[in-house]
């Protein structure tokens, strides 16, 4: 058997965080086992779907490396089909017309609230004949669920869970203006595209036993499910609103990596031991739903961060160097042309530790790109440059200018002879040769910053300094 699962989001808004991880989990169950993921667009509330949504979608599984295989499914190019399953169940007598209205519906449920019972429809046109259905009522097509005994499915994440039968009502497969609802759509659907598990949050564990029933009612192949745990706040309540960030294009926007968010994500709700960082090849050689956890799990913005920050240490410095230009073209509104990309390229390696996201590391490397402009606004930097810091500069300047080599070394040996011979610690020369460079009190290695900006680009910043004269 070919392991084929099904990612299938509603285009009514953005890729949601705990949507990502499901695709995600998919993904790397189908390519664990030497199958294919497919993608559905489950577009069946047309007022609510948009174009913007499917696009958003598209886009974040792209930016997360998940591919599928083959081409999208679009749900609604499917209702004819849909409707012919629903009208197939009527033929053999396992569906029924009900033709109860909005009115009758409504005092149903009352009633049964009203007795403590659940709000059931108590498919009172089950058996009924059709010869009594009332004049100017469309009716829907209901299932006829079993009404006794009881229902177990075998979840490969939650292990046997059972349901009496009797909970489970007789839903609605077409509605009155004929038009398939997403419990038969999403059966047919997944018959037709082949699929052989079904992995999604627990909140559809409810809807399993529904159709389950209706793959037995088709004599389909029940395909196996795994519902897992929702993702929860820091607080243990559900992921929502209030916790922070909640689409994957926001994660983005904050300068995360999509190799963090695949790790971090694989790690909410699934362990390999005592492994944290998990690169894409083993989550694929280790993944399966054995080692998925019951217990809903909790997003940690920190831990996130901190992984984030390894990937970041681990990429290559051109690609972050791709990937920080136009975080700084756009904030600071300048074109970073060949020079400056080289100067980055060779400023990355000293920036990289500093960083936890790409907004970190773009804020960080935008001094090698753009001059300090005063005053500064970074108000420890501007402290290190009262007086006398311009006399101090202005000698520094003066002994750069000097330097037969413009090398760490030459010029940590350079300026250290300078403190040296005007009674200066050290730190009186460093400080504010660190402000007057990089517009900050804290940046990589001082003589790593001198070494990439270039002796010329080094003056002349010293030189721009408010009180140091022109010529040093």
């Amino acid at each position: 058997m070919t392991v084929v699962t099904r990612f299938p989001p509603s285009p009514t808004g953005r890729l949601h965080i705990g949507s990502a991880r499901t695709a995600l989990f998919n993904w790397l169950f189908a390519r664990h086992h030497g199958g294919r993921m497919t993608l559905r667009i489950e577009d069946t509330d047309r007022k609510r779907s948009t174009q913007e949504a499917i696009d958003a979608i598209l886009d974040g599984l792209n930016w997360l490396g998940l591919d599928w295989d083959g081409d999208a499914v679009f749900q609604t190019q499917n209702a004819e089909r849909h409707a012919a399953v629903a009208k197939d169940l009527l033929d053999t007598g396992k569906a029924y017309h009900c033709y109860c209205t909005p009115e009758e519906l409504k005092e149903m449920r009352e009633t049964a609230r009203a007795e403590g019972r659940p709000a059931l429809y108590d498919r009172r046109w089950r058996d009924r004949d059709p010869a009594d259905a009332p004049e100017g009522v469309d009716p829907v097509v209901r299932i006829k669920m079993p009404q006794c005994g009881k229902s177990t499915i075998s979840d490969l994440v939650q292990g046997d869970v059972t349901v009496a039968n009797e909970q489970l009502d007789d839903f609605i497969l077409l509605r009155a203006d004929g038009t398939p609802t997403y419990m038969l759509s999403v059966v047919v659907d997944d018959h037709d595209m082949g699929i052989t598990h079904i992995i999604r949050g627990d909140d559809h564990l409810n809807n399993a036993f529904r159709q389950l029933h209706l793959f037995k009612a088709m004599d389909w192949p029940v395909p196996a499910f795994g519902h897992i745990p929702l993702i929860h706040g820091a607080d243990g309540q559900k992921l929502s609103k209030r916790h922070g960030a909640l689409g994957v294009e926001e994660y983005r926007a904050m300068g995360f990596l999509p190799e963090a968010m695949r790790n971090y994500l694989l790690r909410l709700g699934w362990s390999h031991g005592d492994e944290e960082i998990i690169s894409t090849e083993q989550a694929i050689e280790w993944f399966d739903l054995d080692n998925v956890g019951r217990s809903p799990a909790r997003f940690d913005l920190a831990k996130l961060e901190n992984l984030n920050a390894h990937y970041l240490k681990e990429s290559s410095d051109n690609s972050l160097v791709a990937m920080v230009v136009p975080l700084i073209e756009s904030a600071r509104d300048i074109s970073i042309g060949n020079a400056g990309r080289a100067r980055l390229a060779k400023g990355m390696e000293g920036l990289k530790p500093r960083a936890k996201t790409l907004l970190d590391l773009a804020d960080n490397a935008a001094f090698y790109v753009v001059r300090p402009t005063y005053p500064l606004e970074n108000a420890k930097a501007a402290k290190l440059l009262k007086d006398p810091a311009a006399t101090v500069l202005a000698g520094a300047a003066e002994t750069l200018t000097a330097a037969d080599t413009w090398a760490g070394e030459n010029l940590e040996s350079a300026l250290r002879a300078y403190g040296e011979k005007h009674d200066l610690g050290f730190g009186k020369v460093a400080q504010p040769l660190r402000a007057a460079l990089t517009g900050s009190n804290a940046s990589p290695g001082l003589f790593e910053v001198m070494e990439i900006l270039g002796r010329e680009e080094t003056i002349a910043r010293i030189q721009a300094v408010p009180g140091v004269p022109p010529n040093g």
